[in-house]
């Protein structure tokens, strides 16, 4: 490869490395099809929890390999859904990462209980088993591991230190469809496993969320929370428990049907690309992929996370970095610019809940590798490129190849 000068780089006015776009969602004639058909039937809403709902609900479930599934609006309710029916109290804490969207921790907030802020490991950004146990205390009654990016959480760990405390396991699953640890779908390991359906995410219909879980008890009260509180066996106007209606749309069901029939091939050719990518990146100075080996067997790459080191590029900053990298062609940016517990909510308690407790301080909590994460090393390729050609990897580790020389000529 020929040196490159700053004038090259596509950010100064030079030629795009990767000059095609990758589109998302995916979608054809089948998937128009079936929302019409839901249109034109006049049967739009799902006021009884049936219909395509509940197919979509049963297909889900099946290839989660679990016995039930709760959908519902999006997935920080969720999240939610699946923490109030586990039994928490208000002044409880939980404990969950602070890289991490804010639906993660403030769903804690919102059950009126307490976040309690536990570092990454700095090979997969995922939450660290070994700090666990070191944040448990009496009031401590659940965990919500996160699968960062697509990659699976240590979970044998996880459930081992969940045991032992007699704490619940709710997965954060929001970035991991289809994704896997050990041979089992990630989200059917703990207690309960929440997905979110949003824009972006590798299952999408615009918006929505669902709860997956072997327990029946669960499944039951995560079903009367998000249809107004009724129950299994009751009628219309009866409401058993503090539920609203989170309940998603037969549109939004036949949305998601034909996009779970590409799931599996398209989480595949993200792993495969994911593994690809990992080979040419190792091999240039300062960039370091994520690790793998912590048990998962199926990556979702939701985002392909690489750790930056701007001693090799001239001390370039690393915002700079990824607005260069992002003006090439890669679907890129430099991810969370801090954690979760530098957020204003956290950091100015503006909870609006009873029964946090005034002692409660959030000013001097320090994980230093979510902070190292943010501040320094991540650099973020989004999921849509990861659906590419082995050629578009090439070309993602040739643009980072033209600003390194660039930058250091």
């Amino acid at each position: 490869m020929s040196l490159q000068t700053k004038e090259q780089l596509a950010i100064n006015g030079g030629p795009k490395t990767i000059k095609k776009s990758f589109s998302w969602p995916i979608f054809d004639e089948s998937d128009i099809q079936a929302v019409q058909a839901v249109a034109q039937s006049g049967a739009w809403g799902n006021p009884d929890c049936k219909g395509l709902v509940a197919e979509f609900e049963k297909a889900y479930a099946a290839y989660c390999g679990t016995k039930y599934a709760i959908s519902c609006v999006n997935g920080s309710v969720a999240l939610r859904l699946a923490l109030i029916a586990c039994g928490v109290r208000p002044g409880d804490e939980v404990i969950v990462p602070p890289y991490t969207f804010i639906a993660s921790a403030s769903i804690i907030l919102e059950a009126n209980c307490v976040p309690v802020f536990v570092d990454i490991e700095p090979d997969t950004y995922n939450l660290d088993p070994s700090k666990i146990e070191a944040a448990i205390t009496p009031k401590t009654k659940a965990i919500i591991p996160v699968h960062f990016a697509g990659q699976a959480c240590d979970m044998d760990a996880i459930m081992a230190i969940a045991k032992k405390h007699g704490l619940r396991v709710i997965e954060d699953a929001a970035h991991a469809h289809g994704g896997e640890y050990k041979g089992k779908k990630l989200g059917s390991i703990g207690d309960a496993g929440s997905f979110s359906f949003q824009s972006s995410k590798n299952l999408t219909s615009g918006e929505g969320g669902i709860v997956v879980t072997n327990d029946e008890a669960l499944y039951d009260m995560m079903n009367s929370l998000r249809n107004v509180g009724r129950v299994k066996g009751g009628v219309w106007y009866e409401h058993h428990n503090l539920g609203c209606n989170y309940r998603i749309t037969q549109l939004q069901a036949a949305l998601l049907m034909k996009q779970l029939e590409r799931l599996e091939d398209q989480t595949r050719r993200r792993d495969e690309n994911g593994q690809y990518l990992n080979g040419l990146l190792s091999s240039i100075e300062g960039i370091e992929p994520l690790k793998r080996g912590k048990g998962e067997t199926l990556h979702t790459y939701h985002i392909y996370i690489f750790k930056y080191d701007k001693s090799k590029f001239n001390n370039l900053p690393k915002k700079e970095f990824a607005d260069m990298l992002a003006a090439e062609g890669v679907p890129s940016f430099m991810g969370y610019p801090e954690p979760l517990y530098k957020q204003p909510l956290f950091q100015k308690k503006n909870f609006l809940c009873y029964a946090i407790p005034e002692e409660v301080d959030y000013t001097h909590v320090s994980c230093p590798e979510s902070e190292k994460a943010c501040y320094e090393d991540a650099v973020w390729i989004m999921q849509h490129a990861m659906l590419g050609t082995k050629e578009d990897m090439d070309l993602i580790a040739a643009a980072i190849h033209k600003i390194q020389d660039a930058v250091n000529s």
